[in-house]
Protein backbone atom coordinates (compact mmCIF):
# COMPACT_ATOMS: atom_id res chain seq x y z
CA UNK A 1 0.00 0.00 0.00
CA UNK A 2 2.91 2.31 0.80
CA UNK A 3 4.43 1.80 -2.66
CA UNK A 4 1.16 2.59 -4.38
CA UNK A 5 0.67 5.70 -2.29
CA UNK A 6 4.20 6.81 -3.15
CA UNK A 7 3.53 6.27 -6.85
CA UNK A 8 0.37 8.36 -6.65
CA UNK A 9 2.28 11.21 -4.97
CA UNK A 10 4.99 11.11 -7.60
CA UNK A 11 2.60 11.06 -10.55
CA UNK A 12 0.69 13.93 -8.95
CA UNK A 13 3.88 15.99 -8.92
CA UNK A 14 4.66 15.06 -12.54
CA UNK A 15 1.20 16.07 -13.64
CA UNK A 16 1.50 19.46 -11.97
CA UNK A 17 4.96 20.62 -13.06
CA UNK A 18 5.10 20.98 -16.87
CA UNK A 19 8.06 23.34 -17.00
CA UNK A 20 10.86 21.39 -15.27
CA UNK A 21 11.87 18.69 -17.74
CA UNK A 22 14.95 17.34 -15.90
CA UNK A 23 13.18 17.12 -12.56
CA UNK A 24 10.04 15.45 -13.93
CA UNK A 25 12.11 12.95 -15.90
CA UNK A 26 14.21 12.20 -12.80
CA UNK A 27 11.09 11.53 -10.73
CA UNK A 28 9.82 9.10 -13.37
CA UNK A 29 13.20 7.35 -13.80
CA UNK A 30 13.66 6.83 -10.04
CA UNK A 31 10.16 5.48 -9.38
CA UNK A 32 10.39 1.99 -7.90
CA UNK A 33 7.10 0.83 -9.39
CA UNK A 34 5.80 2.34 -12.59
CA UNK A 35 2.17 1.38 -13.01
CA UNK A 36 0.04 2.34 -15.99
CA UNK A 37 -1.02 5.57 -14.25
CA UNK A 38 2.63 6.67 -14.03
CA UNK A 39 3.23 5.87 -17.71
CA UNK A 40 0.03 7.67 -18.73
CA UNK A 41 1.05 10.73 -16.73
CA UNK A 42 4.48 10.78 -18.35
CA UNK A 43 3.03 10.39 -21.87
CA UNK A 44 0.50 13.15 -21.20
CA UNK A 45 3.29 15.39 -19.82
CA UNK A 46 5.37 14.86 -22.96
CA UNK A 47 2.45 15.84 -25.19
CA UNK A 48 1.60 18.91 -23.11
CA UNK A 49 5.22 20.07 -23.31
CA UNK A 50 5.36 19.41 -27.08
CA UNK A 51 7.81 16.50 -26.81
CA UNK A 52 5.78 14.36 -29.17
CA UNK A 53 8.47 11.87 -30.18
CA UNK A 54 9.16 11.09 -26.51
CA UNK A 55 5.43 10.63 -25.89
CA UNK A 56 5.12 8.00 -28.63
CA UNK A 57 8.44 6.36 -27.62
CA UNK A 58 7.27 6.02 -24.01
CA UNK A 59 3.97 4.52 -25.11
CA UNK A 60 5.88 1.87 -27.08
CA UNK A 61 8.26 1.28 -24.12
CA UNK A 62 5.28 0.74 -21.84
CA UNK A 63 3.90 -1.86 -24.25
CA UNK A 64 7.29 -3.67 -24.47
CA UNK A 65 7.44 -3.86 -20.69
CA UNK A 66 4.17 -5.78 -20.72
CA UNK A 67 2.03 -3.05 -19.17
CA UNK A 68 -1.43 -3.13 -20.68
CA UNK A 69 -2.46 0.37 -21.86
CA UNK A 70 -5.75 1.83 -20.74
CA UNK A 71 -8.12 3.92 -22.83
CA UNK A 72 -6.47 6.96 -21.24
CA UNK A 73 -3.11 5.79 -22.63
CA UNK A 74 -4.47 6.04 -26.17
CA UNK A 75 -6.29 9.32 -25.51
CA UNK A 76 -3.00 10.77 -24.23
CA UNK A 77 -0.75 9.54 -27.05
CA UNK A 78 -3.00 10.16 -30.08
CA UNK A 79 -2.43 13.97 -30.07
CA UNK A 80 1.34 13.38 -30.01
CA UNK A 81 1.14 11.24 -33.13
CA UNK A 82 -0.98 13.77 -35.03
CA UNK A 83 1.27 16.71 -34.08
CA UNK A 84 4.23 14.72 -35.44
CA UNK A 85 2.38 14.27 -38.73
CA UNK A 86 2.98 10.53 -38.40
CA UNK A 87 0.22 8.66 -40.25
CA UNK A 88 2.12 5.37 -40.10
CA UNK A 89 2.29 5.36 -36.29
CA UNK A 90 -1.33 6.56 -36.14
CA UNK A 91 -2.38 3.41 -37.99
CA UNK A 92 -0.18 1.24 -35.76
CA UNK A 93 -1.62 2.69 -32.56
CA UNK A 94 -5.21 2.57 -33.75
CA UNK A 95 -4.57 -1.04 -34.82
CA UNK A 96 -3.44 -1.82 -31.25
CA UNK A 97 -6.63 -0.24 -29.94
CA UNK A 98 -8.70 -2.50 -32.20
CA UNK A 99 -6.81 -5.61 -31.03
CA UNK A 100 -7.58 -4.82 -27.39
CA UNK A 101 -11.27 -5.44 -28.03
CA UNK A 102 -14.68 -3.83 -27.84
CA UNK A 103 -14.13 -2.24 -24.42
CA UNK A 104 -11.50 -0.03 -26.08
CA UNK A 105 -12.97 0.32 -29.57
CA UNK A 106 -16.37 1.41 -28.28
CA UNK A 107 -15.07 3.83 -25.66
CA UNK A 108 -16.32 7.21 -26.87
CA UNK A 109 -13.32 9.16 -25.52
CA UNK A 110 -11.03 6.87 -27.51
CA UNK A 111 -13.24 7.18 -30.60
CA UNK A 112 -13.26 11.00 -30.46
CA UNK A 113 -9.49 11.10 -29.91
CA UNK A 114 -8.85 8.75 -32.84
CA UNK A 115 -11.11 10.79 -35.15
CA UNK A 116 -9.35 14.01 -34.16
CA UNK A 117 -5.92 12.41 -34.62
CA UNK A 118 -6.76 11.36 -38.18
CA UNK A 119 -8.41 14.73 -38.90
CA UNK A 120 -5.25 16.58 -37.80
CA UNK A 121 -3.30 14.29 -40.13
CA UNK A 122 -5.74 15.16 -42.95
CA UNK A 123 -6.56 11.44 -43.19
CA UNK A 124 -10.30 12.01 -43.35
CA UNK A 125 -11.11 8.63 -44.88
CA UNK A 126 -9.60 6.94 -41.81
CA UNK A 127 -11.36 9.41 -39.52
CA UNK A 128 -14.69 8.64 -41.16
CA UNK A 129 -14.09 4.87 -40.85
CA UNK A 130 -13.58 5.31 -37.11
CA UNK A 131 -16.75 7.41 -36.95
CA UNK A 132 -18.81 4.92 -38.98
CA UNK A 133 -17.52 2.00 -36.90
CA UNK A 134 -18.90 3.65 -33.75
CA UNK A 135 -22.53 2.61 -33.44
CA UNK A 136 -23.53 4.53 -30.29
CA UNK A 137 -22.26 8.06 -30.81
CA UNK A 138 -22.46 10.86 -28.29
CA UNK A 139 -22.37 14.55 -29.21
CA UNK A 140 -18.59 14.73 -28.79
CA UNK A 141 -18.10 12.07 -31.49
CA UNK A 142 -20.42 13.92 -33.87
CA UNK A 143 -18.74 17.25 -33.14
CA UNK A 144 -15.24 15.86 -33.63
CA UNK A 145 -16.07 14.39 -37.04
CA UNK A 146 -17.89 17.52 -38.23
CA UNK A 147 -15.05 19.66 -36.87
CA UNK A 148 -12.52 17.42 -38.63
CA UNK A 149 -14.12 18.18 -41.98
CA UNK A 150 -14.11 21.92 -41.16
CA UNK A 151 -10.45 21.74 -40.09
CA UNK A 152 -9.60 20.33 -43.52
CA UNK A 153 -11.74 22.83 -45.43
CA UNK A 154 -14.28 20.23 -46.51
CA UNK A 155 -17.51 22.19 -45.88
CA UNK A 156 -19.83 20.03 -48.01
CA UNK A 157 -19.01 16.85 -46.04
CA UNK A 158 -19.18 18.81 -42.77
CA UNK A 159 -22.66 20.17 -43.51
CA UNK A 160 -23.87 16.82 -44.84
CA UNK A 161 -22.88 15.23 -41.52
CA UNK A 162 -24.38 18.14 -39.60
CA UNK A 163 -27.73 17.53 -41.31
CA UNK A 164 -27.49 13.84 -40.37
CA UNK A 165 -26.82 14.90 -36.79
CA UNK A 166 -29.98 17.01 -36.89
CA UNK A 167 -31.91 13.92 -38.03
CA UNK A 168 -30.49 12.04 -35.01
CA UNK A 169 -31.68 14.59 -32.46
CA UNK A 170 -33.87 11.95 -30.81
CA UNK A 171 -30.69 10.14 -29.69
CA UNK A 172 -28.22 13.01 -29.33
CA UNK A 173 -28.67 16.64 -28.29
CA UNK A 174 -26.71 19.09 -30.44
CA UNK A 175 -24.83 21.82 -28.58
CA UNK A 176 -23.08 25.13 -29.28
CA UNK A 177 -19.98 23.31 -30.56
CA UNK A 178 -22.08 21.55 -33.21
CA UNK A 179 -23.61 24.78 -34.47
CA UNK A 180 -20.29 26.66 -34.35
CA UNK A 181 -18.80 23.95 -36.57
CA UNK A 182 -21.79 24.23 -38.93
CA UNK A 183 -21.42 28.02 -39.05
CA UNK A 184 -17.69 27.65 -39.85
CA UNK A 185 -18.54 25.19 -42.64
CA UNK A 186 -21.14 27.60 -44.02
CA UNK A 187 -18.50 30.35 -43.94
CA UNK A 188 -16.14 28.15 -45.96
CA UNK A 189 -18.90 27.25 -48.42
CA UNK A 190 -19.79 30.93 -48.92
CA UNK A 191 -23.32 30.08 -50.02
CA UNK A 192 -25.75 32.76 -48.86
CA UNK A 193 -28.95 30.71 -49.25
CA UNK A 194 -27.76 27.92 -46.99
CA UNK A 195 -26.30 30.42 -44.50
CA UNK A 196 -29.67 32.17 -44.23
CA UNK A 197 -31.47 28.83 -43.75
CA UNK A 198 -29.04 27.81 -41.00
CA UNK A 199 -29.43 31.19 -39.29
CA UNK A 200 -33.23 30.96 -39.50
CA UNK A 201 -33.19 27.45 -37.98
CA UNK A 202 -31.03 28.66 -35.11
CA UNK A 203 -33.31 31.65 -34.42
CA UNK A 204 -36.38 29.37 -34.49
CA UNK A 205 -34.76 27.04 -31.96
CA UNK A 206 -33.40 29.82 -29.70
CA UNK A 207 -29.76 28.98 -30.44
CA UNK A 208 -28.43 32.49 -31.05
CA UNK A 209 -28.14 33.86 -27.54
CA UNK A 210 -24.42 33.39 -26.87
CA UNK A 211 -21.84 35.96 -27.99
CA UNK A 212 -19.55 33.32 -29.51
CA UNK A 213 -22.36 32.02 -31.75
CA UNK A 214 -23.36 35.52 -32.87
CA UNK A 215 -19.72 36.32 -33.68
CA UNK A 216 -19.61 33.23 -35.89
CA UNK A 217 -22.81 34.35 -37.66
CA UNK A 218 -21.23 37.77 -38.35
CA UNK A 219 -18.24 35.99 -39.93
CA UNK A 220 -20.50 33.68 -41.96
CA UNK A 221 -22.40 36.55 -43.60
CA UNK A 222 -19.18 38.46 -44.21
CA UNK A 223 -17.66 35.48 -46.02
CA UNK A 224 -20.81 35.34 -48.14
CA UNK A 225 -20.19 39.01 -49.06
CA UNK A 226 -23.40 39.98 -47.30
CA UNK A 227 -21.95 42.72 -45.13
CA UNK A 228 -25.38 44.27 -44.51
CA UNK A 229 -26.54 41.13 -42.67
CA UNK A 230 -23.22 40.94 -40.79
CA UNK A 231 -23.72 44.46 -39.49
CA UNK A 232 -27.40 43.83 -38.74
CA UNK A 233 -26.47 40.83 -36.56
CA UNK A 234 -23.66 42.81 -34.91
CA UNK A 235 -25.94 45.81 -34.28
CA UNK A 236 -28.58 43.56 -32.72
CA UNK A 237 -26.19 42.00 -30.20
CA UNK A 238 -27.18 42.85 -26.64
CA UNK A 239 -23.70 41.99 -25.42
CA UNK A 240 -20.40 42.27 -27.31
CA UNK A 241 -16.85 41.23 -26.48
CA UNK A 242 -13.61 42.38 -28.14
CA UNK A 243 -13.93 39.49 -30.60
CA UNK A 244 -17.32 40.87 -31.73
CA UNK A 245 -15.81 44.28 -32.48
CA UNK A 246 -12.74 42.85 -34.20
CA UNK A 247 -14.89 40.50 -36.27
CA UNK A 248 -17.05 43.33 -37.54
CA UNK A 249 -14.09 45.66 -38.17
CA UNK A 250 -12.28 42.91 -40.11
CA UNK A 251 -15.46 42.12 -42.03
CA UNK A 252 -15.76 45.74 -43.19
CA UNK A 253 -12.10 45.86 -44.28
CA UNK A 254 -12.21 42.48 -46.03
CA UNK A 255 -15.27 43.62 -47.97
CA UNK A 256 -13.62 46.84 -49.12
CA UNK A 257 -15.43 49.13 -46.65
CA UNK A 258 -12.27 50.50 -45.07
CA UNK A 259 -13.74 53.82 -43.90
CA UNK A 260 -16.55 51.99 -42.10
CA UNK A 261 -13.97 49.74 -40.47
CA UNK A 262 -11.99 52.74 -39.22
CA UNK A 263 -15.12 54.42 -37.85
CA UNK A 264 -16.02 51.23 -35.98
CA UNK A 265 -12.56 51.12 -34.36
CA UNK A 266 -13.20 54.67 -33.10
CA UNK A 267 -16.58 53.55 -31.72
CA UNK A 268 -14.97 50.44 -30.21
CA UNK A 269 -12.55 52.62 -28.25
CA UNK A 270 -15.36 54.93 -27.14
CA UNK A 271 -17.13 51.86 -25.71
CA UNK A 272 -14.04 51.11 -23.61
CA UNK A 273 -12.60 48.17 -25.56
CA UNK A 274 -8.83 47.92 -25.96
CA UNK A 275 -7.27 47.56 -29.39
CA UNK A 276 -5.36 44.27 -29.80
CA UNK A 277 -3.30 42.57 -32.52
CA UNK A 278 -6.42 41.62 -34.52
CA UNK A 279 -7.63 45.23 -34.54
CA UNK A 280 -4.13 46.40 -35.52
CA UNK A 281 -4.04 43.97 -38.43
CA UNK A 282 -7.36 45.33 -39.71
CA UNK A 283 -6.20 48.94 -39.25
CA UNK A 284 -2.98 48.34 -41.19
CA UNK A 285 -4.91 46.58 -43.97
CA UNK A 286 -7.32 49.54 -44.15
CA UNK A 287 -4.42 52.01 -44.24
CA UNK A 288 -2.82 49.98 -47.06
CA UNK A 289 -6.05 49.82 -49.04
CA UNK A 290 -6.72 53.55 -48.61
CA UNK A 291 -3.05 54.44 -49.28
CA UNK A 292 -3.34 56.53 -46.11
CA UNK A 293 0.08 56.94 -44.46
CA UNK A 294 -1.27 59.00 -41.55
CA UNK A 295 -3.49 56.16 -40.29
CA UNK A 296 -0.59 53.77 -40.76
CA UNK A 297 1.83 56.00 -38.83
CA UNK A 298 -0.63 56.43 -35.95
CA UNK A 299 -1.18 52.67 -35.79
CA UNK A 300 2.57 52.02 -35.87
CA UNK A 301 3.12 54.57 -33.10
CA UNK A 302 0.39 52.86 -31.02
CA UNK A 303 2.21 49.54 -31.47
CA UNK A 304 5.50 51.02 -30.27
CA UNK A 305 3.93 52.84 -27.30
CA UNK A 306 2.18 49.72 -26.04
CA UNK A 307 4.96 47.26 -26.90
CA UNK A 308 2.60 45.17 -29.04
CA UNK A 309 4.17 42.50 -31.22
CA UNK A 310 2.47 39.68 -33.10
CA UNK A 311 3.21 37.20 -35.84
CA UNK A 312 3.20 38.85 -39.27
CA UNK A 313 3.35 42.39 -37.85
CA UNK A 314 6.44 43.39 -39.86
CA UNK A 315 4.92 42.29 -43.17
CA UNK A 316 1.72 44.27 -42.49
CA UNK A 317 3.73 47.39 -41.63
CA UNK A 318 6.03 47.06 -44.65
CA UNK A 319 3.04 46.52 -46.95
CA UNK A 320 1.26 49.54 -45.48
CA UNK A 321 4.25 51.89 -45.87
CA UNK A 322 5.03 50.62 -49.38
CA UNK A 323 1.45 51.01 -50.60
CA UNK A 324 1.35 54.50 -49.10
CA UNK A 325 4.41 55.42 -51.19
CA UNK A 326 6.73 55.55 -48.17
CA UNK A 327 9.11 52.91 -49.50
CA UNK A 328 12.08 54.28 -47.51
CA UNK A 329 10.14 53.78 -44.28
CA UNK A 330 9.32 50.25 -45.42
CA UNK A 331 12.99 49.60 -46.21
CA UNK A 332 14.11 50.95 -42.80
CA UNK A 333 11.62 48.64 -41.13
CA UNK A 334 12.86 45.73 -43.21
CA UNK A 335 16.49 46.49 -42.31
CA UNK A 336 15.73 47.12 -38.64
CA UNK A 337 17.07 44.77 -36.00
CA UNK A 338 13.74 43.33 -34.96
CA UNK A 339 13.05 42.11 -38.50
CA UNK A 340 16.32 40.18 -38.82
CA UNK A 341 14.47 36.89 -38.34
CA UNK A 342 12.39 37.52 -41.42
CA UNK A 343 9.65 35.13 -42.32
CA UNK A 344 8.43 34.51 -45.86
CA UNK A 345 5.63 37.09 -45.57
CA UNK A 346 8.15 39.82 -44.66
CA UNK A 347 10.34 39.04 -47.68
CA UNK A 348 7.26 38.98 -49.93
CA UNK A 349 6.05 42.34 -48.61
CA UNK A 350 9.41 44.00 -49.33
CA UNK A 351 9.66 42.50 -52.83
CA UNK A 352 6.09 43.54 -53.65
CA UNK A 353 6.64 47.01 -52.17
CA UNK A 354 9.67 47.66 -54.37
CA UNK A 355 7.90 46.36 -57.48
CA UNK A 356 4.78 48.46 -56.81
CA UNK A 357 6.92 51.57 -56.42
CA UNK A 358 8.79 50.94 -59.67
CA UNK A 359 12.02 49.96 -57.90
CA UNK A 360 12.48 46.78 -59.88
CA UNK A 361 16.24 46.56 -59.38
CA UNK A 362 15.78 46.67 -55.61
CA UNK A 363 13.02 44.07 -55.90
CA UNK A 364 15.52 41.70 -57.55
CA UNK A 365 18.17 42.47 -54.92
CA UNK A 366 15.74 41.53 -52.12
CA UNK A 367 14.64 38.44 -54.06
CA UNK A 368 18.30 37.35 -54.39
CA UNK A 369 18.87 37.94 -50.66
CA UNK A 370 15.79 35.84 -49.91
CA UNK A 371 17.20 32.93 -51.91
CA UNK A 372 20.60 33.32 -50.19
CA UNK A 373 18.80 33.01 -46.85
CA UNK A 374 17.33 29.67 -48.07
CA UNK A 375 13.76 30.97 -47.97
CA UNK A 376 11.76 29.16 -50.65
CA UNK A 377 9.62 31.42 -52.89
CA UNK A 378 5.88 30.75 -52.84
CA UNK A 379 3.05 31.87 -55.11
CA UNK A 380 2.95 35.33 -53.51
CA UNK A 381 6.70 35.77 -54.08
CA UNK A 382 6.37 34.87 -57.75
CA UNK A 383 3.32 37.06 -58.30
CA UNK A 384 5.32 39.94 -56.72
CA UNK A 385 8.61 39.52 -58.63
CA UNK A 386 7.32 38.54 -62.09
CA UNK A 387 6.01 42.08 -62.87
CA UNK A 388 9.57 43.35 -62.34
CA UNK A 389 10.96 41.19 -65.17
CA UNK A 390 9.77 43.39 -68.07
CA UNK A 391 11.04 46.78 -66.86
CA UNK A 392 14.39 45.15 -66.07
CA UNK A 393 14.53 43.44 -69.46
CA UNK A 394 15.02 40.18 -67.60
CA UNK A 395 12.93 37.80 -69.69
CA UNK A 396 15.56 35.09 -69.14
CA UNK A 397 14.95 35.31 -65.40
CA UNK A 398 11.21 35.46 -66.03
CA UNK A 399 11.43 32.17 -67.92
CA UNK A 400 13.48 30.65 -65.10
CA UNK A 401 10.80 31.73 -62.63
CA UNK A 402 8.15 30.21 -64.91
CA UNK A 403 10.09 26.95 -64.87
CA UNK A 404 10.31 27.09 -61.06
CA UNK A 405 6.55 27.68 -60.90
CA UNK A 406 5.86 24.64 -63.10
CA UNK A 407 8.20 22.37 -61.11
CA UNK A 408 6.56 23.39 -57.85
CA UNK A 409 2.95 23.36 -59.17
CA UNK A 410 2.62 27.10 -58.57
CA UNK A 411 1.75 27.96 -62.18
CA UNK A 412 -1.87 26.95 -61.51
CA UNK A 413 -2.22 29.69 -58.91
CA UNK A 414 -4.50 32.38 -60.35
CA UNK A 415 -2.20 35.27 -59.34
CA UNK A 416 0.95 33.58 -60.66
CA UNK A 417 -0.87 32.68 -63.90
CA UNK A 418 -2.02 36.26 -64.33
CA UNK A 419 1.49 37.63 -63.67
CA UNK A 420 3.01 35.18 -66.19
CA UNK A 421 0.46 36.08 -68.85
CA UNK A 422 1.08 39.79 -68.24
CA UNK A 423 4.86 39.33 -68.42
CA UNK A 424 4.77 37.43 -71.72
CA UNK A 425 2.18 39.81 -73.18
CA UNK A 426 4.26 42.90 -72.39
CA UNK A 427 7.41 41.27 -73.76
CA UNK A 428 5.70 40.64 -77.09
CA UNK A 429 5.88 36.85 -76.66
CA UNK A 430 2.07 36.73 -76.81
CA UNK A 431 0.28 38.58 -79.59
CA UNK A 432 -3.42 39.11 -79.97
Amino acid sequence: ATCLSSTDDETGFMDRDYSRYDLVRKVFDTMRRRNVVAWNTMISWYVKTKRFVEAVTHFMMMMKMGIRPTVVSFVNVFPGVSRMGDTKNANVLYGLLLKLGSEYVNDLFAVSSAIFMYAELASLDFARKVFDHCLERNIEVWNTMIGGYVLNNRPIEALDLFLKALESEHTVVLDNVTFLAALSAASQLQQLDFSQQLHAYMIKNSLVSSVIVLNAIVVMYSRCNCIEMSFKVFNGMQERDVVSWNTMVSSFVQNGLDDEGLMLVYEMQKQGFMIDSVTITALLSAASNLRNPEIGRQTHAYLLRHGIQFEGMESYLIDMYAKSGLIKAAQRLFDNNYTRDRDQATWNAMIAGNTQNGLTELAFIVFKQMLEENVTPNSITLASILPACNPMGSMALGKQLHGFAIRNSLDQNVFVGSALADMYSKSGAITC
